[in-house]
């Protein structure tokens, strides 16, 4: 899993509440167990018409948003059901972070375990943050995962918390499985331990 210490991108705004994973990454899609490739699908319903073309009114689809890698959006993102499939898509896509009041707890975590950093700010500074994107023909923000900061080039700064242990995870690039490498040395000591093989053996008899 790649690190997350900092970075600097185009926002783009998502103006919905309570998007569910099978709009973010519809169920027909969900085929393929490989990481990549989810992108093109991403909020399919919402990004196309029925004869394929690009929907307008949907809001990544304007020109302005096309090279976002932050997205920012709504209470209860994320919500509906525990689908990987759905943080692969947001990545695949290019974005780096998610920035709302809050997400559904699976989907939050399936984040965090695939190096895409949820931000979890109050009701009032997504709302400023909004205001902002809007009022910008193209709005850029930092987000320091090392101070834990959200910040602008007009000198708003968000602090934001999150918990220190996947922090940490997501600062070093570990995932599940990189964790579990970290005690590599300890584990082999414990199943040469557990089964010391026949010469071992030969010395009890």
């Amino acid at each position: 899993m790649q690190s997350f210490t900092k970075h600097t991108g185009i926002v783009a705004a998502l103006d919905r509440v309570n998007v569910d994973t099978d709009q973010i990454i519809p169920k027909q899609f969900l085929k393929a167990i490989e990481r990549t490739g989810f992108g093109k699908n991403l909020f399919f319903d919402w990004r196309f018409r029925e004869d394929g073309s690009l929907n307008p009114d949907f809001e990544l689809n304007q020109p302005r948003f096309h090279d976002a890698t932050i997205l920012l959006t709504r209470a209860n993102f994320g919500c509906g059901s525990s689908r990987e499939h759905a943080p692969w898509a947001l990545m695949d896509y290019g974005f780096c972070c998610l920035i709302a009041p809050s997400f559904a707890d699976i989907f939050y975590n399936n984040c965090l375990k695939n190096g895409l950093l949820p931000v979890r700010l109050t009701e009032q500074q997504i709302e400023e943050l909004f205001r902002r994107t809007f009022s910008q023909a193209s709005y850029r923000l930092t987000v320091d995962l090392e101070a834990c900061q959200v910040r602008d080039e007009n000198g708003l700064t968000l602090p934001f918390l999150m918990n220190e242990f996947s922090r940490e995870c997501l600062l070093k690039g570990l995932d599940d499985i990189g964790m579990t490498l970290q005690l590599d040395e300890r584990i082999c000591a414990y199943e040469r331990d557990r089964n010391p093989g026949p010469k071992a053996l030969a010395g009890h008899i």
